[in-house]
């Protein structure tokens, strides 16, 4: 039999994900604050884009179809048709990177350089090594101090600790010992107090006596710091020569105190957040869910003018880059539309399933997973995971992440309905904090107790779930309350 060549046709079906596509569904994974952060540098480059308040006779809204909905019992929130990024993306051909349309290779339309850096950087203070810098000038009038002061601070650790040498460095810089030691001490007390210290007791000590508060007894405390992280009061009472009261305001003197005082000095200023969601109760005792207003990207796409520049241009390139703007500002305003809409949609079952947790609180807090969610509303469990990532909803008991009502389910005793793990941990917290001293709960005890109400929980996740909440054993909240007494 001869063997050649053969020419089949064959079809099938597969899901291309096109760069467009994949910024969608970044857009839908994104905070609000990350997605106004896009929607301004599209602005930026798209001549068709307006802002909503620059809104002209030929522009057209963007703003989400559906800003708001009422959820009842038995209800759920129908908004638009089925997402398109609502898929499984299991079998996918990746057809490209991450969609980030530009004006083209020469950077901005505006500006033949991009000098958009200018405003952040005039707007930015110093950093902490700055400060301590500056300090450094103006404390030490001697050139041969500011010269240590300066080693001094390239050697610092981010914490605020210096692991010093002190006697290589004063070789290397050839000046004494008591010299470098001199600087260090003095640069103890810069803003903020207790960098350049070599260990934790030393940090504390200066911050004490800064404060005025350094004394014997406190420094009998710092020496026996390992005593302490074990919790060894009555231990601590006896080497420092105190009672249970003086020893109580000494230990929340040195909580009040920062271990790290050079952690996060350079850190970029955190984003307040804010609420993706606004919940509030209706005057008929249904809930009723919003988008917030602060949080929408609103901008409009000026179809005149991109009608009136296909018009006027005759450049076939200009005509295809106006063409080619269009298509990405449409595509802007239709993936906000779908992020907004899915979100609020998916919000409003999470609301209607948790209902019982609003009303009455945490110990009411349902067992909930991706797939119901994704079941009632008809998408896919990724959908869904996207959309409760770095979003939050503000509620009448106070500002929460959607993902905090997805918890795991313990099983009831006898059959019973499955309760929560959060509700689990929060009655854990009341059980210990309704302790006595002469009745102090171990693990065990408490899974009696949780098994009389109807859970059915194993010693081993008790103590998980007591260890993750930084709640002492049973030995050593009993030592506790016997000191305390």
């Amino acid at each position: 039999m001869a063997m050649g060549p053969r020419l089949d046709l064959r079809q099938s079906q597969s899901l291309v994900m096109t760069p467009q596509l994949r910024q969608a569904i970044k857009l839908l994974h994104s905070s609000n604050m990350e997605v106004l952060a896009f929607v301004e540098e599209e602005l930026e480059r798209n001549p068709l884009l307006e802002r909503e308040e620059t809104r002209t006779a030929a522009a057209e809204p963007v703003a989400p179809a559906t800003d708001s909905a009422e959820v009842a019992a038995g209800d759920t929130l129908a908004i638009g048709e089925a997402s398109a990024l609502d898929a499984d993306y299991s079998n996918v051909i990746d057809d490209g990177e991450a969609y980030t349309p530009s004006m083209g290779a020469g950077g901005r339309a505006d500006f033949s350089d991009d000098l958009s850096g200018i405003e952040e950087m005039a707007g930015q203070g110093p950093t902490l090594r700055e400060r301590l810098a500056e300090q450094i000038r103006l404390n030490f009038e001697e050139a041969r101090d500011r010269l240590i002061g300066s080693a001094l601070l390239a050697m610092l650790e981010p914490s605020g600790r210096l692991t010093l040498d002190a006697a290589a460095l004063a070789a290397r810089l050839g000046c004494d010992v008591a010299v470098v030691e001199r600087v260090r001490r003095a640069m103890q007390r810069f803003e903020p107090t207790g960098m350049f210290c070599a260990d934790l007791r030393e940090c504390l000590a200066v911050q004490l006596e800064e404060a005025g508060r350094y004394d014997p007894f406190m420094a009998l405390l710092l020496d026996n710091l390992p005593m302490l992280a074990r919790r060894d009061l009555r231990g601590l009472m006896e080497v420092c020569g105190v009672d249970s009261e003086d020893l109580a305001e000494m230990i929340a003197e040195v909580k009040r105190l920062d271990p790290k005082p050079g952690s996060g000095g350079d850190d970029a200023p955190l984003n307040t957040i804010q609420p993706d969601v606004l919940m509030r109760a209706a005057p008929d005792g249904a809930w009723v869910l919003e988008l917030n207003p602060d949080t929408l990207p609103r901008v409009l796409v000026n179809r005149g003018f991109a009608a009136r520049a296909t018009v006027s241009l005759r450049d076939r390139e200009q005509r295809s880059f106006i063409a080619e703007q269009l298509q990405t500002a449409n595509w802007l305003v239709k993936s906000l539309e779908q992020r907004a809409n899915t979100i609020l949609k998916v919000a409003s079952e999470i609301v209607r399933r948790q209902d019982a947790f609003f009303r009455h609180g945490v110990a009411f807090l349902r067992p909930l997973i991706l797939r119901d969610v994704a079941e009632a509303v008809e998408m896919h469990e990724s959908t869904v995971s996207r959309v409760t990532a770095n979003k939050y909803i503000a509620t009448p008991r106070g500002m929460l992440e959607l993902k905090y009502f997805f918890t795991t389910a313990i099983q009831g005793t006898a059959g019973g309905d499955s309760v929560s793990a959060e509700a689990v941990r929060h009655r854990i917290r009341g059980m210990v904090q309704g302790e006595t001293a002469e009745a102090v709960l171990s693990d065990d005890a408490i899974v009696l107790r949780l098994r009389e109400e109807g859970v059915d929980i194993a010693r081993r996740t008790v103590a998980k779930y007591r260890e993750a909440m930084r709640i002492p054993s049973s030995v050593q909240r009993r030592r506790e309350k016997a000191v305390t007494a």
